[in-house]
């Protein structure tokens, strides 16, 4: 079972996280949950990811609306994912400040090895279980201070991550359009102000799904990002007509995309394969290696470095590069292995027999900056006519916090100063 999770799928997205067979598509209400009063008198955050967006879309191919709301309040010139730049581990970082590495999900697919159990972010069973899952999400936060939340489709939001759901969510699904999306986030924004949402998430997969089908210059990424922007002015549009005060718009991506050389993969270091001796697991743009036996680990090492080859680098977990947080002494859960291999873009690893899709992720955003993210805010809580330098993605919690009036009750890797001064009335904690 080891192995085959090292076999990764093509489209590493979560397009893959569909479900076979019949579809659960109803609303989940958790019952007997109500705003406090204070609660009710506080902003409201809805704060929407457009998975793979990269943080040059926008202008690249002209999304009026985005650009125009981004305009009116902040725009970033990019935000900084997590390493690695992938899907899971970014938009749980984003939702609970934490690096990859301290949150525990380190990859879309990896094992643990204390719990002798596989994680794959296309099995539910997984995915939903939020004791895979470290950290309090910001649904969690705002609920056990009296705040009602809602999600549709965020990574974790089905699971009991940080032990309480949000009150309203979905299983994941494919079948809402993003029409369908606005409208059920309208819906909840007209619910009575005692069962009424003020920390809504929202996902949107399509320009990451185009990016890895097409690459990230083709006509039908541009199109996927053009339905997220009609998407955007429509939910502005329908929010603005509830006539609601303090609503508040952030809008990110968890990474972005580069067009890679698919045609001439590296091919996986033939010593790796025996299944005796590791368990390797391969995500493309990065090659996990677990040593099974502790004391090959140096030999293992130098042997792998006697390659010399000039696509890619060789890494003991111990001296891996510090700014990705991403070593053994960042590993809380011992899960991302003990060596690791990392291509040189657009350079991936591709085992014999499959096939590459035509844009990836999960690179070094410092060495490659395709693989940064996007940071759009605006409303009432936002400074106006404001662009702010690049930021780690993990700022975001003690932000939305600070908008909503929420005491941060658990330690989190981002800091709120970083963002204070895109904010009209900053409160310290």
């Amino acid at each position: 079972m080891k192995q085959a999770l090292a076999i990764v799928m093509i489209f590493v997205s979560l397009f893959a996280f569909s479900q076979h067979g019949s579809t659960d598509t109803a609303q989940i209400v958790l019952p007997n949950r109500y705003n406090s009063v204070e609660a009710q008198a506080k902003p409201y955050v809805i704060m929407i990811s457009a998975d793979g967006f990269r943080y040059d879309y926008a202008k690249k191919y002209n999304a009026l609306n985005l650009l125009n709301y981004s305009g009116e309040g902040i725009r970033a010139k990019a935000m900084i994912p997590g390493y690695p730049s992938i899907t899971f581990p970014n938009h749980w970082s984003l939702i609970t400040g934490l690096y990859p590495s301290h949150h525990g999900i380190i990859d879309n697919y990896f094992y643990d090895y204390k719990r002798n159990a596989p994680y794959a972010m296309s099995d539910k069973t997984n995915a939903e279980d939020g004791s895979w899952y470290g950290g309090l999400p910001l649904w969690g936060l705002a609920e056990q201070q009296g705040m009602l939340t809602a999600s549709l489709m965020w990574v974790g939001s089905a699971s009991d991550a940080g032990g309480t759901r949000p009150t309203y969510y979905y299983h994941y699904h494919e079948k809402f359009s993003p029409a369908e999306k606005v409208d059920k986030v309208i819906n909840w924004l007209k619910l009575p102000t005692d069962k009424r949402p003020h920390f809504i998430s929202l996902y949107f997969p399509e320009a990451d799904a185009s990016g890895h089908h097409f690459g990230p210059d083709a006509k039908e990424t541009e199109a996927a990002v053009q339905k997220v922007d009609t998407a955007i002015g429509e939910l502005v549009k329908k929010v603005n007509e509830l006539g609601l005060k303090n609503v508040n718009f952030i809008f990110v991506s968890d990474h972005g995309m580069i067009k890679v050389d698919g045609n001439n993969p590296i091919e996986i270091p033939q010593m790796l394969l025996d299944k005796n001796r590791f368990d390797i697991y391969n995500s493309q743009t990065l090659l996990r290696v677990y040593v099974k036996n502790p004391a090959e680990i140096k030999s293992v090492y130098k042997e792998l470095k006697a390659y010399k080859t000039l696509e890619y680098e060789v890494y003991l977990n111990k001296k891996f590069p510090k700014h990705l947080h991403f070593s053994k002494k960042d590993d809380y859960y011992g899960r991302i292995g003990q060596i690791l291999l990392v291509p040189k873009a657009p350079k991936i690893f591709l085992e014999k027999g499959k096939r590459a899709s035509a844009g990836k992720h999960g690179y070094d955003p410092a060495t490659v900056p395709e693989m940064k993210a996007i940071f759009f805010a605006w409303g009432p809580a936002f400074k106006s006519n404001m662009t702010v330098g690049e930021f780690e993605n993990i700022n975001i919690y003690p932000l939305v916090a600070n908008i909503l009036h929420l005491k941060i009750s658990k330690p989190v890797d981002g800091k709120a100063k970083v963002l204070k001064k895109i904010l009209e009335n900053y409160k310290k904690q």
